[in-house]
């Protein structure tokens, strides 16, 4: 079903797959890398403490030292002689009082850093127990002040008593501020060891996720686009070697299975093109063929005819000069008067007479074959001039319908419009001629023949057409030979319808013969140029 869809969507789809593997891949990474910072930033951030809380215990450890040394002058705390604090206590109170203020200014920038680590969100940025811990201290610090603020305080081993007793308390809780911190970092192994197990886990889940993702587009791309280009491209290769007759098979319904379905169709119509092609070519070589042969008879023709010509005019012109020669030696004396026609010399006169004109009839007859085979053989350009096709054909017609042996056979023509075409009259009327003689031979008694004469396609269309005997194959194939004849009466050369070709083929024109087969009679159509200028009267003649 999906390798069905539009190639579009296909690539929408590969496309839609790459963005998933990348945002899968992008997502861990930008994952891993936002906990790593917020890890590497809470340890700085808590680090960072460590400083400020040492600082603060030194500062509350020297506060004890100054109160121990008060503590250890109070033996010589009275009052001078003018009732004032001696020297040396005065100062150590002041010191205490600097350094009192000294850890106030500590803690208070202790107290800044964990204000800004309330944005952490983190375990490490839990700061409420050291926030207890800082009030206990402002608490202490607060109680240390006012204690102070007393002038005779240093002398008074009471205040100093209490004032050690806060010192002691406030060096505890400062000495708690790192262990909280060192609480917190011993948790934070634990946390960080699942959240990195997590991390691990998620990282090859996703990467296996990204590799399945690839796995499937690799797939996808494969099936949608390599393979059916695959298949394309062989099959492309296969017809331009010449396998024409391949036809690639895909059925994903896209715009690959159309652009296979559109080089089958052009493959199919180049195939038959090239076999039309090839079956033209046959035929222009058959008719080369024809060509030539004619050529090669037609040169043997006009060697044979010059040569057989001349012993024909010696044997005519002997037999004309015997035949009056033996005239005049059986001619009867004028003396006797006329011979009698039971005289035997007169008898044999006769009989001579006759086998003289036999031979002078039979000699004429011979040279009208070597003319035939002349006119067959001669080349180069004829006289043409525009001739009414329809008179010329209608002049033959009337000439056959005078000879005895084709008065019981029927030519039935009908003449349209008139049809002019540049033609050598008397060549024509030999093809004409030779094409209604072979029609009426074949013929049985009462046969047709009929005879059309019309423009079609810018010729002249000449149509004989008979039902008679009919011709098979073989006789179709040489039926324009030199020499070839399958007269019904036994008789003819073979050369009419070689030299119809040859003259027809002079014109420019063309001549073709068919035939149902045997006993299904005949149809030969010549094809001629017409006349440029009768053209368009044709034109206006037939849209009338």
């Amino acid at each position: 079903m999906l390798s069905k869809w539009p190639i579009r969507v296909k690539l929408l789809v590969g496309l839609g797959l790459l963005v998933l593997l990348v945002a899968i891949l992008s997502g861990s990474g930008l994952y891993t890398t936002y906990a790593y910072r917020g890890l590497v930033k809470s340890l700085s951030w808590r680090v960072s403490e460590l400083p400020v809380a040492a600082e603060l215990g030194r500062q509350v450890g020297e506060l004890r030292i100054m109160l121990s040394e008060l503590y250890g002058l109070r033996v010589a705390s009275f009052p001078n002689a003018d009732g004032g604090t001696p020297l040396q206590v005065r100062m150590i109170r002041d010191q205490f009082r600097a350094q009192l203020d000294e850890t106030e200014e500590t803690l208070a920038n202790y107290r800044r850093q964990l204000e800004r680590k309330v944005e952490a969100a983190s375990h490490m940025a839990d700061t409420e127990p050291e926030w207890e811990t800082v009030h206990q201290i402002e608490a202490a610090l607060a109680r240390m002040h006012q204690a102070n603020r007393e002038h005779d305080w240093t002398l008074d081993a009471v205040s100093i008593g209490r004032l050690d007793t806060e010192l002691a308390n406030l060096q505890r809780l400062t000495a708690d501020l790192p262990s909280h911190l060192h609480a917190k970092l011993g948790g934070f192994a634990d946390e960080v060891r699942g959240q990195y197990r997590t991390l691990i886990v998620g990282t090859w889940i996703t990467s296996i996720s990204a590799a399945l993702v690839f796995a499937l587009f690799v797939q996808l791309s494969y099936r949608w686009i390599i393979l059916p280009l695959r298949v394309l491209i062989e099959g492309s290769r296969k017809v331009a070697s010449g396998q024409f007759g391949y036809r690639i098979h895909l059925d994903t319904r896209d715009e690959m299975s159309e652009l296979a379905e559109a080089l089958n169709d052009m493959t199919a119509r180049f195939e038959a093109i090239r076999d039309d092609l090839d079956r033209q070519v046959q035929e222009r070589t058959k008719q080369v063929v024809r060509s030539e042969q004619l050529a090669s008879v037609g040169f043997l023709a006009a060697g044979v005819a010059h040569e057989i010509n001349n012993p024909l005019a010696a044997i005519a012109m002997c037999a004309e000069s015997l035949e009056s020669r033996i005239v005049e030696l059986l001619d009867p004396s004028p003396a006797t008067g006329n011979a009698d026609s039971d005289d035997p010399a007169s008898q044999q006169r006769a009989i001579i007479n006759n086998y003289l004109r036999t031979i002078q009839h039979e000699a004429f007859r011979c040279k009208e074959i070597t003319a035939k085979l002349l006119d067959f053989s001669r080349i180069g350009p004829v006289q043409r001039q525009d001739t009414e096709l329809g008179e010329l054909v209608q002049g033959v017609i009337e000439m056959l319908s005078h000879l005895g042996k084709y008065q019981r056979k029927k030519m039935q023509f009908v003449p349209a419009a008139p049809v002019f075409a540049p033609v050598n009259p008397q060549e024509i009327k030999q093809v004409v001629l030779n094409l209604l003689i072979n029609a009426l031979d074949s013929l049985d008694e009462e046969g047709l023949v009929r005879i059309g004469l019309e423009p079609r396609h810018g010729m002249a269309e000449l149509t004989v057409a008979d039902n008679g005997c009919g011709m098979d194959a073989l006789v179709l194939k040489h039926l324009f030979e030199p020499f070839f004849t399958r007269s019904r009466a036994g008789q003819g050369t073979g050369l009419g319808l070689s030299i119809s070709y040859r003259i027809v083929a002079d014109h420019g024109g063309e001549i073709e013969a068919q035939s149902a087969g045997p006993g299904q009679g005949s149809t030969f159509r010549v094809r001629l140029p017409l006349t440029a200028t009768s053209q368009p009267m044709h034109a206006q003649l037939q849209a009338a």
